[in-house]
């Protein structure tokens, strides 16, 4: 056959919607970008990050060992290593959080006989599970509040029903990656005991709390009766979870992740990796906190001096590396000019996607790793001004006062909508 023959037979490739043709500038963006605020592991290429795990794994384990066959091995090393940074009893290695916590709260449900779990509005089992909960852990869950807050020891002791289990997100991803302070945690946990219920701490980024709290991770862990903790989240891993907690509780917790079929053949890659994460990430957690609030406070400061009529830093100063940006303008705006700004200058400020929340008012999540430590404050005040210039004009409820303010939404935290309330801010705390 000949060559014009096969080029006639090909057929002609579909054009790119926009979706796709942003989602590749976005990738191809990234890749070229002389300066992020964070380099993920999860955006890298497949060479780079079994590169990075077959440099690494020495430091983390004997690699003249046998692999794990069905959670022995590295795996059981993982556990132990958990159980003893948390200071429980025990620990068992999980392929994802989703499974770990079903698994925890049901057996904390047959123990307690009662299998209500009162939980946060916004936390991750309400929003991004699809009802697991209930549909496959035969679990009930009533919400003890939707503020943009953990919820309070008064809450707490008025809530109308009763509940084996109150289950407390640390921190709060979708409120702003929000924590409490260790005298609300500590009495928060005290009053669900006056009401017989067990705590366990939904800990998926429980690690780079221990600024805010001030406390140690044993200390934290302490105070529920069961944790789980992510090893991708902010370790930088390839997956996987552990739960931890009494050695009884653990035991148990196995059995069923054996039914849920979470006994894998060979994890070793994921645990290799997430043992790596607490060796190298983990020390590392509370300087991103902290260089943090430098960036968020430029970016306030930045955003002021640029004249975007309305932004919104939440909170006001980070409770961890990670935190929101709120601007008065559609997603694809947003994505737009971050994109072009990669493009043009090498600096991508707002990496992650932009989630519109309303009409002409858009957020994204900002994080601080090893890569944001070189940025000083007035490299963020230049990348916003920069940013900025590629906005179009100001909405007309802007320009340092707010004349008309935008439709409120079910998905805005409050905290938001009260800043949006204050005539003659240009930006909330």
């Amino acid at each position: 056959m000949s060559d014009t023959a096969t080029a006639q037979d090909e057929e002609p490739k579909e054009p790119l919607s926009a979706e796709e043709q942003m989602r590749e500038r976005r990738a191809a963006a990234y890749r070229r970008a002389t300066r992020v605020l964070a380099r993920m592991g999860l955006r890298a290429p497949l060479r780079e990050r079994l590169a990075r795990l077959q440099e690494a794994a020495p430091e983390v384990y004997d690699l003249d060992e046998p692999s794990d066959l069905y959670g022995n091995g590295v795996v059981e090393a993982l556990e132990r290593r958990v159980a003893a940074l948390l200071g429980t009893e025990a620990a068992a290695f999980f392929p994802t959080g989703t499974m770990a916590q079903q698994v925890a709260l049901r057996c904390w449900a047959a123990r307690t006989g009662n299998p209500t779990v009162a939980l946060h509005a916004l936390a991750h089992p309400e929003v991004h599970e699809r009802d697991a909960f209930r549909e496959v852990a035969g679990l009930r869950t009533v919400r003890v509040t939707g503020e943009p807050r953990l919820p309070t020891a008064q809450e707490i002791r008025d809530f109308a029903e009763p509940f084996g289990a109150l289950m407390l997100e640390l921190p709060l991803r979708d409120a702003g990656f929000v924590l409490p302070t260790w005298e609300e945690l500590t009495e928060l946990v005290q009053a669900a005991r006056e009401r017989d219920a067990v705590v366990h701490f939904d800990g998926a980024r429980l690690w780079e709390s221990t600024v805010r709290l001030g406390r140690s991770l044993s200390e934290i862990a302490d105070l529920a009766d069961s944790v789980y903790v992510s090893f991708y989240k902010s370790l930088d891993g390839f997956g996987g979870a552990a739960l931890a907690g009494p050695k009884s509780l653990v035991e148990e917790a196995k059995t069923w992740r054996h039914r849920y079929g979470g006994m894998v053949f060979q994890q070793f890659p994921t645990a290799l990796a997430a043992l790596i994460g607490l060796e190298r990430e983990l020390p590392r957690l509370p300087d991103y906190v902290r260089h943090a609030r430098v960036v968020a406070a430029a970016l306030r400061e930045g955003f002021a001096e640029s004249g975007v009529p309305w932004a919104r830093v939440h909170p006001g100063e980070p409770h961890t590396h990670q935190f929101q940006v709120w601007l008065p303008y559609d997603a694809d705006v947003l994505m737009e000019a971050a994109v072009r700004q990669a493009e043009e200058t090498g600096t991508y400020l707002f990496t992650s996607l932009w989630d519109t929340k309303g009409p002409g008012l858009s957020m994204t999540e900002l994080t601080v790793t090893a890569a944001g430590l070189e940025w000083t404050a007035e490299d963020v005040r230049a990348a916003v001004a920069d940013f900025a210039t590629r906005l179009p004009a100001a909405p007309r409820w802007g320009r340092g006062e707010l004349r008309e303010q935008p439709p409120t939404t079910r998905t805005r935290p409050a905290g938001v909508a009260g800043a949006l309330s204050v005539a003659g801010c240009t930006m909330g705390t």
